[in-house]
C-alpha cells in the first residue's frame, strides 16, 4: 500500500475529522487545516487520542490551512460550501491531487435538498478544479456519513464512489477509500458526475431521519467485473 501525506482541509468539523482518524488509522500521514492553527492542533491531538494503541497508525497534525496544503501530497476538501470559492481561491493548490467531498446543500422545513451550483451546470468539485487549474481535482467521500467515520467499527459496509478527469488521480482516491471500506472505491466516471453525488447526500439524509440510521451506498453487480 502507498502511503501518502494528507491535508484535510475543514479537518475540525465531524466529516473531516473522520476521514483523518480513518486515513491515519490505517497508515497515513494527516495534516488536519483550519483557518486557525490552534484549533486544527487541538483535534488533532483528540484524533492521536483516539488512535493510541493502533499499530501502524500513521502521524497527525494540526495547522492553518496554507501550511497543511504545502505539506501535503494529497488535499482533501472538507468544508462546508458557504464560503467554500473563496477559501479554495486562497489556497497553494497547484500540482496537487485535491480531493473535494463538499455538498452543496440547503435545508427547509420538508428537510435536505441540493443546491443549484451554476445554474445545473456545475458542482463543488467543478468549481473546486476551476479554481484551482493547476491541481487535479476528483470527487470522493460525499455519501459517507461522520458520525460512521468517528465510530468504533474497523470499517464500514459501504462503497466510496470516485469520480474525476484524470485516471491516476481517481486511482489515489480509490486506494484511500480502502481505509474506509477495506475495499478499493469504485470509479464513477468524470467529474461533472460530481453534480448528481454531491446532492445524493440530501437522499441519504432524508433515509436518515425516516428510519433513525446512517446510511451508505453499496453497489451491487460488480463482484466479477475487471479490475
Amino acid at each position: 500500500m502507498t502511503t501518502y501525506r494528507i491535508a484535510v482541509i475543514g479537518g475540525t468539523g465531524p466529516q473531516g475529522k473522520g476521514l483523518g482518524y480513518r486515513f491515519a488509522k490505517h497508515g497515513h500521514s494527516v495534516i488536519l487545516g483550519s483557518r486557525a492553527a490552534e484549533k486544527a492542533q487541538t483535534v488533532a491531538q483528540e484524533v492521536v487520542e483516539r488512535l493510541g494503541g493502533v499499530e501502524g497508525a500513521g502521524e497527525v497534525a494540526g495547522a492553518a490551512n496554507e501550511d497543511a496544503v504545502h505539506a501535503a501530497d494529497v488535499v482533501v476538501l472538507a468544508v462546508p460550501y458557504d464560503g467554500h470559492d473563496e477559501l479554495v481561491a486562497s489556497l497553494p493548490l497547484e500540482d496537487k491531487i485535491v480531493i473535494s467531498c463538499v455538498n452543496p446543500l440547503a435545508f427547509d422545513k420538508r428537510g435536505a435538498h441540493g443546491r443549484v451550483v451554476d445554474a445545473g451546470e456545475g458542482s463543488a468539485a467543478e468549481s473546486a478544479q476551476r479554481l484551482a487549474p493547476g491541481a487535479t481535482v476528483v470527487g470522493a467521500f460525499h455519501n459517507v456519513s461522520a458520525v460512521l467515520l468517528w465510530g468504533e467499527d474497523d470499517y464500514l459496509d459501504e462503497d466510496v464512489l470516485v469520480v474525476g478527469d484524470v485516471v491516476e488521480a481517481k486511482e489515489v482516491a480509490m486506494e484511500l477509500a480502502q481505509a474506509v471500506t477495506s475495499r478499493r472505491g469504485i470509479d464513477a466516471g468524470k467529474l461533472r458526475l460530481a453534480r448528481q453525488l454531491e446532492p445524493f447526500t440530501a437522499v441519504l439524509i432524508s433515509i436518515n431521519r425516516k428510519y433513525k440510521v446512517h446510511s451508505g451506498l453499496r453497489i451491487s453487480g460488480l463482484e466479477h467485473a475487471d479490475a
